[in-house]
């Protein structure tokens, strides 16, 4: 199927690898030339030389973009390194170390840094985008929720967990504002993924998270890469301020051992 976004341009956020570089590898596959988000320089920069070798366009731009400046130039940077700026995947978030405490034990600064990372990030970069999409006359957001928004899951994640709800209702909101201008909003929520991170998981906790999953396995990175493409195409044009699962059927309580 033709997507129909060759020439389009896109920045991503956190896409120097995990998911938002398999959302990157999407979006290029189908003729977008992508700006490659990241606090990681040197990875930012490996990444986008790998895709000019391969004849894909796209540049750098590091920075926080939970932070105002940087998110505000990031954007910027993206629109007129490319020329264009049609689609912005929020993917930026923080690691499991910020994770893991109760409540009562959490450290307000791993409430802010996850909800900064993952909630105030999507914002600030869609406030600063919304811009050059109302200019064109089209755009197409979206956002990185989680299955774990509706609040089933392990203990905690409090923090994660208010982040990724926060996302979801952002997510509607937002499209009710600017559906009018032809831009969509639509966030997916994804339940556990195959990445880095969860190949370190032990063998028990592979076991009983797999065989929580009607399908019995975690959702590959290509899965994630292929709904995001779709969800920034002209197919999807009418589709908006929507959240998508992808849990294999796993959107009710879930509990990984832990």
């Amino acid at each position: 199927m033709d997507l129909g976004l060759a020439g389009r341009g896109a920045l991503i956020t956190g896409a120097a690898r995990g998911i938002g570089k398999a959302e990157a590898d999407a979006l290029a596959a189908e003729g977008v030339a992508v700006a490659i988000n990241d606090i990681d320089e040197a990875a930012a920069l490996e990444t986008v030389e790998a895709y000019r070798r391969a004849g894909i366009t796209a540049i750098a731009c590091i920075g926080d973009v939970s932070d105002p400046a940087d998110a505000a130039r990031v954007v910027d940077a993206a629109a007129a390194g490319l020329g264009r700026l049609d689609i912005l995947v929020n993917n930026a978030g923080a690691g499991w170390r910020h994770m893991g405490k109760l409540t009562e034990e959490m450290a307000v600064e791993d409430w802010d840094k996850i909800i900064d990372t993952h909630l105030r990030s999507s914002f600030l970069c869609t406030k600063f985008a919304i811009p050059h999409m109302r200019r064109a006359g089209f755009g197409r957001i979206v956002n990185t929720s989680s299955i774990n928004y509706t609040g089933g899951g392990r203990s905690g994640v409090v923090n994660y967990t208010a982040a990724k709800a926060g996302i979801a209702g952002f997510t509607r909101n937002v499209a009710k504002e600017v559906g009018p201008h032809g831009i969509t909003v639509n966030a997916i929520a994804p339940g556990y993924v195959e990445t880095a991170l969860t190949e370190r998981f032990s063998d028990a906790r592979r076991r009983i998270i797999t065989g929580q999953n009607p399908v019995g396995r975690y959702c590959r990175l290509d899965e994630i890469g292929a709904l995001v493409a779709y969800l920034c195409s002209n197919q999807a044009a009418f589709i908006n301020g929507t959240l998508v699962p992808l849990d294999g059927g796993r959107n009710d309580f879930w509990w990984d051992g832990n």
